[in-house]
């Protein structure tokens, strides 16, 4: 059976806040995608002009997913009579989002209007930079997190700015799907599938990429791309461009382990598909850059049940 999706479609509507998500669900065949708002008819922020969209209806069915994505010139939006119309209707929902009976997205600037509306209050949240100091200001029950890409807190998930809505789109197909499914339509729409850092289905390459510091993704790029190397701290920091206390301390604060906590899973998976492979393991273990079977198997007791 297809889970409805309902996208409030407001007047500025960022188009890739609209589109992205709506062809990753599409594509996964199992979501049956609705557009409302309070006009029939708006323009996007491209100038493409949306029409024949579905009024806002009184409430929506159990187990849907509602979708605001975020728009142009959000301060002049966002104030406009049919966005409060969108506000008011978006308010009369916080009691299904709070009962679990709908699930609320929200899409770059899309978590002003939310936040508004009272549905981001006592949950955290993220939004794109440039108006995340914004969201605070104007919600300050909220708990606004910096540097993500997106962030799930119960029914409520949101996302930084315009791409990210696709990761967010992934994350709720792999959600309601499964992984496989996800990582199919992210192969579809020749896009990376990043998915929350606490998912322990992840494999290294993918967990602890829920953020969207420059430096940290290129020193784990490096690493991914030879994991075997002997990767000391300052030889990354160096290929990174900052210090190596610098490098360190940025670990800590987005990923929440230290770079050779980070190297040593990206090896231990390297040894761990050469067994499923049907190497011996003493070969996996020197091919994952491990001195022996030995050093492997201390690496894999320090990570077992916390992965």
């Amino acid at each position: 059976m297809q889970r409805n999706v309902y996208f409030v479609t407001l007047p500025g509507v960022m188009s890739l806040d609209l589109t992205g998500p709506a062809e990753a669900l599409r594509l996964s065949g199992q979501f049956h995608l609705h557009y409302i708002g309070p006009q029939a008819e708006v323009v996007m922020s491209t100038g493409l002009t949306v029409s024949h969209l579905q009024p806002l209806p009184p409430g929506l069915p159990a187990g849907s997913i509602l979708i605001m994505p975020g728009v142009a010139e959000s301060t002049e939006n966002f104030a406009s009579p049919v966005a409060q119309i969108a506000c008011d209707w978006l308010h009369q929902q916080k009691s299904a989002i709070e009962a679990g009976d709908l699930t609320l997205v929200c899409i770059c600037s899309g978590s002003l209007l939310a936040g508004k509306a009272g549905l981001l209050d006592g949950y955290q949240c993220t939004t794109h930079h440039d108006v995340i100091d914004r969201l605070r200001q104007q919600v300050p029950a909220a708990q606004v997190k910096d540097n993500r890409i997106f962030v799930e807190d119960r029914s409520v998930l949101t996302s930084a700015g315009i791409s990210a809505g696709i990761d967010l789109a992934l994350h709720l197909i792999a959600t309601h799907l499964g992984p496989q499914a996800a990582l199919d339509v992210a192969r579809e729409m020749v896009v990376y599938f990043r998915r929350g850092g606490d998912d322990p289905q992840l494999s290294p390459w993918l967990r602890y990429r829920n953020h969207l510091h420059p430096a940290v993704h290129r020193a784990q790029n490096l690493m991914a791309a030879e994991p075997e190397s002997a990767w000391q701290v300052e030889d990354v920091a160096v290929r990174a461009h900052i210090s190596s206390r610098h490098l360190t301390r940025l670990f800590r604060q987005h990923l929440g382990i230290s770079v050779r906590d980070y190297h040593e899973q990206l090896r231990i998976a390297i040894a761990q598909q050469r067994l499923q492979q049907g190497a011996g393991i003493e070969k996996a273990a020197l091919a994952a850059g491990f001195s022996s079977a030995r050093q492997f198997r201390r690496a894999q007791e320090r990570w077992e049940g916390r992965l």
